[in-house]
């Protein structure tokens, strides 16, 4: 929402009311992980690295996921489910998590950031802080 500005995390933690000290951890691993650029230093940030529209919400909820075993059954390595020979719902399960991820896979960044207008106005987010010229107007959205 902030059109390129560096934003700390401290502003970040304070608008949606979270833990600076795991927000400082997320922000590391979408860091690595090529989401975020980060700047170090006294009028340091982070901003995205790549453009909303880029960047699929599968693939991160993917990397940020350890595993999607929804049942015990999922990693056979661990399963001491009797019935699992005959069992018919880790078909269920497994189709249903495709269909979940199939979902995620057809959004993008962009698609979330459609209502700009409203949530900039939810987290109170100014023009000048959102990096659009007060002299322009309204943005889109």
């Amino acid at each position: 929402l902030s059109e390129g500005r560096l934003v700390r995390i401290s502003e970040i933690a304070e608008r949606f009311e979270i833990s600076r000290n795991h927000l400082t951890k997320v922000v590391h691993q979408l860091g690595i992980r090529g989401y975020l650029e980060t700047v170090q230093g006294r009028h340091g940030g982070m901003r995205l690295a790549r453009s909303p529209e880029t960047i699929v919400i599968g693939d991160v909820v993917r990397d940020f996921e350890e595993g999607f075993d929804l049942v015990e059954c999922f990693n056979v390595d661990q399963c001491d489910c009797r019935i699992q020979p005959a069992c018919v719902l880790k078909g269920t399960l497994d189709e249903a998590l495709d269909a979940f991820l199939d979902v995620l896979d057809r959004t993008t960044l962009a698609d979330l950031l459609v209502p700009r207008r409203r949530l900039r106005t939810l987290l109170a987010i100014g023009y000048e802080e959102a990096g659009i010229p007060a002299t322009t107007g309204a943005p889109p959205g």
